[in-house]
């Protein structure tokens, strides 16, 4: 028997950087990306990631650091991404849209010793980097503008020597932060393993292809665009267009100019497409596939979307960040029938509805949706209790409420952590009840989410006010704008007498969903 910690295990990694090496090697001068006037072939892209890797490295980046990019969607992004992989470091994606206490608790949390910003982000990093980083890069943006004032990422150019992967299949990847109940977010922990599991599942799944040409608008911060699209589309040899504007007026050229065939977005951003006049002037009749999550399509406008986007086949991915995030899938044949559902689960998931006792529940019964993957994460970041408590069982808890069907069919019904899904982002509850409840004012409040044709939720606040205290609706959100990220900002604001309750005195959300539609 030869030694089991040889040279055999090195030559079985499978990680994100050998991932783009081989695609390189297969793919080499086919195009990679596109980003308004920069286009690297898929060798352009490999190699410029190793100069990256090898540039971190000569600034004292190694392995099992994590480097922190808070940027809007660019070229630049894509690199760095693969660079950071191939050495062996984390990257933490920061939302662009978070204030500077948010930012800050992320970089502190993460132990982040890197900070990559564009010129929209350059303020709100310098303060939340106060103290904690020395040095920030700055990228360019999607016109190929570098921003002023930073050192540019150029500086990071290395050696055009091959750079050595020094991750392996089981080493993280990546910690992507996510809100949950709590109002401080959760740092989920991926390994490569798990993400190139995940890439599998969507490769199949959802039919990437090299003929593919694929436009991704949405945030690259997020691993529903970085990880369910991007990834898949740059492991099989697609055409990749980059963008960082996901309105109605960028979007539609793009996917005229480009003859786009696949393209993901949450319902929000498909209704503005299908409202805006620009989309009878343009020839979208190549746009084969479209992807949506984040929430449930409306019935109507998935009628519409099939009657003015004949060839268009529609898959809706249900998941999270912390199964990287693909979870179920509902597929294009199945839309008819069960219109509401989220599907079944992926070609690598099992996923299952359960009672609290960890009983599969019967068909129309409701019961939390449990998973096991090895798409799942490693762990939250330096949160043993609260990793133990997702993964209670033997199962991950989602979080979610869900019924199935006697056909292994999911359609989500509520959120058991309270989660708001705001225009495809998410917003605690409890982080804005907390910022709510600290106006002078206030003396009882309830953070829901309610049904908005334009965001398909919109955050609410349910106000009870202080005897002898005038409150009014624009004092709630004035207090909670100069505190919370813009996004996370009530955009409806009810007061009234007294909240719902039960008998042990826990406020009823959901009869108060039920009173407010």
């Amino acid at each position: 028997m030869g030694d089991p910690a040889g040279p055999i295990p090195h030559l079985r990694q499978q990680t994100l950087g050998t991932m783009l090496r081989r695609s390189a090697l297969r793919h080499g001068d086919r195009t990679a990306t596109v980003c308004g006037e920069v286009s690297w072939s898929y060798a352009q892209l490999d190699r410029l990631a190793d100069r990256l890797c090898n540039g971190f490295r000569r600034a004292g980046i190694a392995k099992g650091d994590r480097v922190a990019i808070m940027a809007r969607n660019s070229h630049a992004f894509v690199a760095v991404r693969f660079a950071v992989a191939r050495v062996g470091a984390l990257l933490v994606p920061i939302n662009f849209m978070l204030n500077a206490e948010d930012t800050g608790y992320i970089l502190e949390h993460s132990g982040a010793r890197m900070l990559l910003v564009d010129a929209s982000t350059i303020d709100v990093a310098r303060e939340a980097a106060r103290g904690t980083i020395a040095t920030i890069y700055g990228l360019p943006d999607e016109s190929d503008t570098s921003p002023a004032g930073v050192t540019g990422w150029k500086a990071l150019f290395g050696s055009d020597d091959i750079a050595e992967d020094a991750a392996s299949s089981e080493d993280l990847l990546q910690i992507i932060y996510t809100s949950g109940t709590e109002s401080r977010p959760k740092g989920a922990a991926l390994t490569h393993s798990a993400v190139l599991w995940q890439y599998q599942s969507c490769v199949i799944d959802c039919e990437w292809t090299r003929d593919t040409v694929a436009l991704h608008a949405l945030p690259l911060y997020h691993c529903a665009q970085l990880d369910a699209m991007l990834g898949p589309g740059l492991q099989v040899g697609s055409r990749n267009i980059i963008t960082a504007r996901a309105t109605p007026d960028n979007l539609i050229p793009l996917l005229a100019r480009h003859r786009v065939t696949s393209f993901f977005a949450p319902p929000t951003v498909w209704i503005s497409l299908l409202r805006s006049p620009l989309f009878e002037a343009h020839d979208l009749s190549h746009l084969e596939k479209g992807y949506y999550g984040a929430s449930i399509m409306p019935g109507e406008v998935l009628r519409e979307m099939i009657e003015r986007l004949p060839r268009l086949r529609l898959w809706n991915l249900y998941g999270q960040t912390e199964i990287a995030p693909v979870a179920t899938v509902l597929f294009p044949h199945e839309h008819a029938e069960r219109p509401s559902s989220c599907g079944r689960p992926a070609l690598h998931v099992s996923t299952r509805v359960v009672d609290e006792e960890m009983r599969d529940v019967t068909p129309g019964v409701i019961g939390e949706v449990v998973h096991r993957s090895p798409h799942l994460l490693n762990e939250y970041w330096h949160d043993r209790e609260r990793t133990a408590a997702a993964f209670e069982g033997g199962w991950f808890h989602s979080g979610d409420l869900a019924t199935i069907d006697a056909e292994g069919y999911i359609t989500i019904v509520d959120r058991k952590k309270d989660m708001i899904k705001s225009g495809g982002e998410n917003v605690s509850s409890r982080e804005v009840e907390e910022v709510v409840y600290s106006h002078p004012a206030v003396a009882e409040a309830a953070v829901i989410g309610l049904p908005d044709d334009r965001w398909i939720e919109v955050v609410t606040a349910i106000v009870v006010s202080r005897r002898d205290h005038s409150l009014s609706e624009d004092d709630v959100v004035a207090h909670c704008r100069e505190r919370l990220s813009g996004f996370k900002v009530p955009k409806r604001v009810v007061i009234v007498d007294e909240l719902p309750r039960n008998a042990s005195g826990k406020i009823l959300k959901r009869e108060l969903r039920q009173q407010l539609l």
